[in-house]
């Protein structure tokens, strides 16, 4: 062989993207829908040209990361904090809602009370990158809908924490007090940070100067800060994804947004798009 194994595939993917892709957009469909759709005809139940799943998922959890990473670094934490009414209260609503419909729907059908409550829990969640994908292709990011939404899917995320409590509890598999209690103090410092960050016009990310005129330099100084905070979110048993986000705020803050997007905007568009195919691939 004068090629490497992976070379077949990827122009394949490549290929049926730029295809499908290009078909799509005279119908005016996002770019998403090209993904996913590549992904359900490449996949083990389509051609079968990728079987290895496991690893597209994983690159793909890194694009949902990025895609959270940038969008914290075109919002204001101001703007956050004002609407926190809406994203608490709607968030919520939300779910008491939908745990009561599945909670009637369990009555009616004799089910587990655990059951009716993980179904309820599962439809009041939200894919942050779907939406949020979605709010991007629009143009609809920066409009106080576009904030509504964004504020929700916050709350959603840091929602999901009392949840898997609530049903380890129902299955009779209390989490220990040490994972208890890990959770809360990650849940109030990311609070108190996002608080203060808030009261802060500019920041100063330390040493982020050496790296101004080194565009490799620049693209792991920049992956360092958004999945450093990532890995410190995830060591507190918090989502990943919201650390991501965070990072995008303080880079954000310190008003050097601009030479992160020319860093890591070409790797956030593949992983992404690796993201909806591997999403596909379980269709």
């Amino acid at each position: 062989m004068h090629m490497t194994p992976l070379i077949a595939p990827l122009v394949g993917v490549v290929f049926i993207i730029l295809l499908l892709g290009l078909f799509l957009k005279k119908f005016r469909q996002p770019q998403l829908v090209a993904y996913i759709l590549t992904g359900i005809l490449i996949g083990p139940n389509g051609i079968g040209l990728i079987d290895d799943y496991t690893f597209i998922d994983h690159l793909g959890g890194l694009g949902v990361s990025l895609l959270l990473f940038f969008i914290g670094m075109e919002i204001s934490p101001r703007q956050l904090i004002v609407g926190w009414r809406i994203a608490i209260l709607g968030t919520l609503l939300q779910i008491l809602l939908s745990v009561l419909f599945s909670f009637l729907l369990g009555w009616w059908l004799e089910w587990p009370l655990a059951r009716s409550v993980l179904l309820g829990f599962v439809i009041s969640l939200s894919s942050t990158a779907v939406v949020l994908k979605l709010l991007q292709d629009s143009g609809e990011m920066g409009t106080k809908t576009g904030q509504n939404v964004l504020l929700i899917l916050l709350a959603q995320d840091l929602a999901v924490v009392p949840m898997l409590i609530i049903l380890s509890l129902l299955s009779t598999q209390a989490p220990s007090s040490t994972e208890l209690a890990v959770q809360m103090a990650g849940g109030s410092v990311l609070i108190l940070f996002t608080l203060w960050l808030v009261r802060q016009d500019s920041i100063r990310i330390p040493f982020i100067h050496h790296f101004k005129r080194d565009h490799e330099f620049q693209v792991f100084a920049a992956l360092l800060i958004c999945f450093g905070t990532a890995f410190i979110t995830g060591m507190f048993n918090l989502s990943a994804a919201l650390g991501a986000f965070i990072a995008g705020i303080i880079v954000g803050t310190a008003k050097e947004t601009e030479w992160v997007h020319h860093a890591l905007d070409p790797l956030r568009v593949i992983l992404v798009a690796l993201f909806f195919v591997s999403v596909g691939m379980l269709i």
